[in-house]
């Protein structure tokens, strides 16, 4: 089945066991996360009808080549997202997640597929994010393992899985999944670079969120994820304060010798958070003009004591996938909710299209300007059900220019555009087309 494992012969080799010093983001970096016009999206609106009525639908990526491009199967575009039933209180969905797939012909109208396997063949008493490779008509699905699958109370364990055997077909009327999978665990914490459940100290443990990722400069293949940097009692990190060692997430990675998207083997992590954030959430790699660009999604809540953040996309640029990554915008911060709305939209992810980089998301509360989250739980069902959008956000447009980053404009709620549509112009393309147009006639502007 694996026709396509193979490794670039002229490729440089990964860093192969050699001492490998992790960037961080330091304490003074996050210090100057604020809100500027470039950094906050505009205020999201629930769309007229959900995506899918039946379900609530949250963290969501695009099924992808081996090359990052967003698949085209048989003239459609797939999604894979975190579902739960739409009666479910949202603040409870995470405790029955199972993957969904939609798909797409124009990148605007989205059709439910249905699971994307049986329930009772997934790993975990449920299923957490993930990402999804299709390689040949073979569709490769990595994703999380939460708890076990035979558990009588929930519990927090987590492993990285990867579901192979799977096909995704075609035609007029959609498209299904076609075969069985097998589901095996593919990698878990091992204690020293990445912390395990046991040795966490901190609000919350992870290890998930997989990505495949195959490197353009030099044909390496790799899975990032999130996790935490163990950081022993009594080390001088973060000046020896205990509480600030608590928060230490970190983005980790795994690489494969050969290019087999099913054998993987754990590296150091590329950026760690130790002393700034507990959860680096759904790492991942943009490339553009030889630079790569890493992003997370990160809360409010999880920043260490004396560091104030937003429910935010959070972004890191190097000149290589294993470089000294620094923050985009001085702070990291490249995009966040307004002050007014800061929960009504989570779970970013970035991608190249043309000239500038999407960013989609979920609706999350909106009518919702609590300092904390928590204080959902505070509202009556009915209000929480009503403020939750649980559906596919508006899409951000965002533009790159070395190590800073600005919205320029937002597209409709799902609107995923397929790779030959033009994108409408934004505000700052038609003051300069107006410019130049004036300028031509010497009247200048």
């Amino acid at each position: 089945m694996h026709r396509r494992h193979r490794r670039r012969l002229d490729s440089v080799a990964p860093d192969g066991g050699d001492p490998h010093e992790t960037p961080r983001w330091t304490r003074e970096q996050a210090g100057l996360i604020e809100r500027t016009d470039e950094t906050t999206a505009p205020i999201v609106y629930p769309p007229a009808e959900n995506l899918d009525p039946d379900h609530h639908i949250w963290d969501t990526w695009l099924v992808r080549e081996r090359d990052g491009s967003i698949a085209d199967v048989d003239g459609y575009r797939v999604v894979v997202a975190l579902t739960a039933d739409s009666d479910l209180l949202p603040g409870k969905r995470h405790d029955t997640a199972t993957l969904r797939f939609y798909y797409s012909r124009d990148g605007r109208d989205w059709h439910l597929g249905g699971r994307v396997f049986p329930e009772s063949t997934a790993l975990g008493s449920r299923q957490w994010a993930g990402s999804a490779l299709y390689d040949d008509g073979d569709l490769y699905c990595y994703y999380t393992a939460a708890g076990e699958r035979d558990e009588t109370d929930l519990s927090y364990t987590q492993h990285i899985v990867l579901a192979e055997g799977g096909r995704l077909h075609a035609d007029d009327d959609g498209v299904r999944v076609e075969g069985t999978f097998d589901h095996r665990s593919l990698l878990r914490p091992d204690g020293e670079w990445y912390e395990r459940e046991g040795q966490s100290r901190g609000m919350i443990y992870t290890f998930r969120d997989p990505w495949f990722f195959e490197d353009p400069a030099t044909g390496e293949t790799y899975l990032l994820f999130e996790a935490n940097t163990p950081v022993p009692e009594g080390s001088s990190l973060c000046g020896g304060d205990a509480a600030q060692q608590e928060f230490n997430g970190s983005v980790g990675i795994a690489h494969s010798p050969t290019g087999d998207p099913t054998d993987f083997e754990l590296r150091p992590p590329l950026l760690d958070g130790v002393c700034v954030n507990q959860e680096l959430e759904r790492p991942h790699v943009v490339v553009r003009d030889g630079r790569y660009y890493l992003f997370v999604s990160s809360h409010m809540h999880t920043f260490a004591p004396g560091l104030e953040g937003f429910d935010a996309l959070y972004g890191f640029v190097a000149d290589s996938l294993r470089g000294d990554y620094r923050p985009l915008n001085d702070s990291g911060l490249v995009a966040t909710n307004p002050a007014n709305a800061p929960f009504q939209a989570y779970s970013w992810l970035a991608y190249g299209h043309r000239e500038e980089v999407l960013v989609t998301s979920f609706v999350n509360y909106t009518e919702f300007d609590r300092p904390s989250l928590d204080d959902v739980a505070y509202l009556p069902e009915s209000e929480q059900r009503r403020r939750f959008g649980g559906t596919l956000a508006p899409t951000l447009r965002l533009r790159l220019d070395g190590d800073r980053t600005r919205i320029v404009g937002t597209l409709d709620h799902g609107h995923l555009p397929t790779a030959d549509e033009a994108l409408p112009e934004t505000d700052d393309e038609r003051i300069e087309r107006l410019r130049r147009e004036q300028d031509g006639t010497g009247r200048g502007y």
